[in-house]
């Protein structure tokens, strides 16, 4: 006995000594530095993060459950039911649906889930029934209506409404790629000790802090209030000492964001981004017609963002015109004689459909003067197959839409939507990642903007014998809309396109509509650092179209533009003087004030309903969002080393003693 203990000792350090260096001698000897060993053994790749928001009544969207990183390993979703401990489960879009339906009914599955990956692509099945994360009622609380069960977006699946208490992350190609052979490895090496894991880092600071709703973490400053800056611009410029100061005001409008389960995927190419780039196409057609200032009414455009959370842009921008506040200035809401609003009109050509649809308030003279001057439009145009037709009668109302701020605001307000569906939404990927740029067509833009700028002149005018002649000279510049699609929608040229470079320098290549958050106090006058770029570019965009120029113009701003504003300042550091109405708007919830440097929420107001039912929406603070894989040893063979470590130090222990005793009794011997 005492003779075998000592030989087995070497024995197992051998096997242990030598299992050691098979396994990691070759990775060690190819390595010049500890850093390459570390990039060689944990590899960061990319992902789109679904973030943590919050409201008055609670949160939803995503987060780690706790205060530390999630580690788990990749499994397919295939091989779901095997799981037996918390796995990052791989799944295609359409099974992503497939999965946030058992989580929801199945506790005990959900606590198997340590964390979500979504391949980047789109399943067949997604392409064919669409996909939309929103509800079938996008802002159903604040329709000026009571049918709010009614179905504008017949697939919202509602998924974005819901809190998930693990991180999920849409895949970049290339991650997409990456954690399809992690999946694949694992699936060979199902019995082997070790197991390649993905690292979520996507700790909230109001998960760790505990608070789980707006006004907590707005209190321990974990959180910042969904919003941004709004843009409104007058064309000609509103002379506020001259007498037709006084002229009625037609308010045009659109939308600059957009929603979706993964925050930074967010483009909203069809809602609302045509809309937008319509409104802007229209502007710039319409800036270079002569006699402006003769018109018997005054244009105004104005583009909101924070809609899609709320109408934080289009409620704030009549909250402003309560106040008469800096940031309004030249505005008179009483003046606002009807409202026309540009919303989803990228598909208007699509699948043989060449309709747009008016949705209207309801039945006013004002509403039948715009109903009949979009006629007059749309007859004056060449494209005859372009057809305007009035929404069924069968709607409950308008869509969900900026102007549903106004008739709640004022009932009797007259207004109009152009959309290009009747009853529900042509959009299959309403507020999802994949509304992007092939979901829409330049062509239909081109139209709604034609259609849209002929009837403003009309209306504007107040001549009911306008000439054919001067329609014929307001004209869409199809390359711009082109332009702004590729500037706007994509990543290449992205906002480094040459358009937007000429008034901004971007801070990001690639467009994002997501709202973001907040920054600093409000302001009609912001630090421009606190401005997103979108936000950014639309100003010096409108500023430089609805601009006329100074009599003393100068090369640059390298003084204060006394009477005007300062446009193209970023772009070249010295920026250009013009006269233009062109102001920021800060837009956020009615329902909150910022004060000694602090967010404060403030008591409902029943003069405000729509600030009654307001959720008050934030989004929780973090440190980082980062996304790791790397090989780890499982938990078994963890055990069985140290168990083995165990053993081999009892066994030591033991051969020590033994051969002591042996080596004491032959001494004695001799």
């Amino acid at each position: 006995m005492a003779i075998n203990l000592p030989l087995l000792l070497p024995f197992l350090l051998f096997l242990f000594n030598s299992h050691f260096t098979l396994s990691f001698s070759g990775s060690v000897n190819s390595m010049e530095s500890v850093p390459d060993l570390t990039k060689s053994m944990y590899v960061d790749f990319n992902g789109y993060p679904c973030v943590r928001l919050l409201n008055l009544t609670g949160e939803i969207g995503c987060s780690n459950p706790g205060r530390d990183k999630v580690v788990a390993p990749v499994v397919r979703y295939k091989n779901v039911n095997e799981v037996t401990k918390p796995s990052a489960v791989l799944v295609s879009l359409y099974e992503f649906l497939e999965l946030c339906g058992r989580i929801s009914n199945d506790s005990n599955f959900a606590k198997n889930i340590g964390g979500v990956l979504v391949e980047q692509g789109m399943d067949t099945q997604i392409k064919s029934k669409g996909f939309s994360p929103d509800q079938k009622f996008p802002g159903a609380e604040f329709a000026p209506y009571k049918t709010n069960n009614y179905e504008w977006n017949p697939i919202g699946a509602g998924m974005m409404w819901r809190a998930y208490s693990f991180p999920v992350f849409l895949l970049t190609e290339g991650g997409t790629q990456l954690v399809q052979e992690v999946a694949m490895n694992n699936e060979k090496k199902k019995n082997d000790y070790t197991e390649d894991v993905v690292e979520f880092d996507l700790v909230m600071q109001t998960t760790k802090s505990g608070t789980h709703d707006s006004e907590s973490c707005l209190q321990e400053q974990t959180c910042l209030p969904l919003g941004g800056y709004s843009v409104w611009s007058s064309l000609p410029p509103i002379n506020n000492s001259s007498s037709n100061h006084s002229k009625p005001i037609i308010l045009t409008v659109a939308s600059m964001d957009s929603a979706s389960f993964f925050r930074d995927k967010n483009l909203g190419a069809e809602s609302p981004i045509s809309g937008l780039i319509a409104l802007l196409a229209a502007v710039d057609s319409l800036s270079r017609v002569n006699g402006l200032d003769d018109l018997s009414k005054q244009l105004v455009f104005s583009v909101f963002t924070g809609e899609a959370w709320g109408y934080l842009g289009s409620r704030r921008f009549l909250f402003e015109l309560d106040l008469q506040s800096e940031a309004v200035s030249g505005l008179n809401s009483s003046l606002i004689e009807t409202v026309i609003e540009i919303g989803s009109v990228g598909k208007g050509f699509s699948q043989g459909k060449n309709t747009f649809f008016a949705h209207t308030a309801a039945v006013s003279l004002a509403t039948n003067k715009t109903l009949d001057a979009l006629k007059h439009a749309r007859d004056s145009l060449e494209l005859k197959n372009i057809t305007v037709s009035s929404a069924s009668t069968s709607n409950p109302g308008i869509p969900p839409s900026s102007l549903m701020a106004f008739l709640k605001k004022n009932p009797s307000t007259s207004g109009m939507v152009l959309e290009d569906f009747d009853t529900s939404f042509s959009d299959k990927f309403y507020h999802s990642h994949l509304d992007d740029m092939s979901n829409i067509n330049s062509s239909a833009i081109v139209a709604a903007a034609s259609l849209v700028a002929r009837t403003l002149y009309i209306l504007a005018s107040d001549d009911k014998n306008l000439s054919s002649t001067v329609l014929d000279a307001i004209n869409v510049n199809a390359s711009l809309v082109e332009e702004l699609m590729s500037c706007l929608l994509d990543c290449e040229p992205g906002l480094s396109c040459e358009l937007v470079k000429s008034y901004i320098v971007p801070t990001n290549q690639c467009p994002n509509h997501y709202v973001g958050v907040i920054l600093g106090e409000p302001s009609s006058n912001p630090n421009l650092g606190y401005v997103d770029d979108v936000s950014r570019f639309i100003w010096n965009f409108l500023a430089d179209r609805t601009s006329s120029s100074m009599e003393d113009v100068r090369s640059d701003c390298s003084k204060e533009c006394s009477s005007g504003v300062c446009i193209k300042a970023e772009a070249d550091g010295k920026g250009v003087c013009a006269i233009s109405t062109t102001r920021y708007v800060p837009a956020y919830s009615t329902r909150l004030n910022y004060e000694s440097e602090t967010w404060h929420v403030l008591p409902s107001d029943s003069s405000d309903p729509m600030g009654m039912v307001d959720p008050v929406w934030t989004e929780s603070n973090w440190d980082t969002i980062r996304l790791q894989v790397y090989t780890a040893q499982n938990v078994a063979f963890d055990r069985l080393v140290l168990l083995a470590g165990i053993a081999i130090t009892i066994m030591a222990y033991l051969a020590i003693v033994l051969t002591r005793v042996y080596i004491a009794k032959a001494l004695k011997r001799d």
